[in-house]
């Protein structure tokens, strides 16, 4: 019996550890990355509305594998940031990229958000990915500011 227990003890060490490695989420560097980006994006405030059961679910890797990513439905209605402050109406149809990372899957909820919304076409995409950062729920005051500040030239640090 005890020769059992090792073993299985021995094969649960022998897997593999798998962990999704993220740097932090910084405004900042968010910032910097659309601006040095030829697409085109712009820094949205508002409150998100879309069907949460939409998403991917966190999967298991043993028993599935995720999709690339997955397009949701959305609407959000807010402010885009001007050099005033989050001060231009912003209400359209956006589409939440959810893309996946082996069985990582990005996610987020309702509500309030500051997003850099990347424009494909004549659509507002909202980038949701594993690791966090171009989407912020509930953003701070401090969030804001950073991204006041680096859209007015004032000093855009990285943390």
């Amino acid at each position: 019996m005890r020769i059992g227990v090792v073993l299985a003890s021995l094969f649960a060490l022998a897997q593999p550890a798998f962990a999704l490695s993220c740097m932090a989420p910084d405004i900042a560097r968010d910032y910097q990355q659309a601006a040095q980006s030829d697409d085109t994006y712009i820094v949205v405030k508002g409150n998100l509305f879309f069907d949460e059961t939409e998403l991917p679910d966190r999967i298991d890797q043993r028993t599935s594998r995720a999709r690339d990513s997955v397009d949701v439905e959305g609407w959000l209605a807010g402010f885009s940031l001007a050099k005033n402050g989050f001060t231009r109406r912003f209400e359209r149809d956006v589409i939440l990229r959810v893309s996946c990372l082996g069985p990582w899957c990005g996610g987020t909820v309702k509500g309030e958000h500051l997003a850099f919304l990347k424009q494909e076409d004549h659509q507002w995409i909202m980038q949701i990915n594993p690791c966090p950062g171009m989407t912020y729920a509930t953003p701070t005051a401090e969030q804001e500011q950073t991204a006041l500040a680096c859209f007015r030239g004032e000093g855009c640090q990285v943390k």
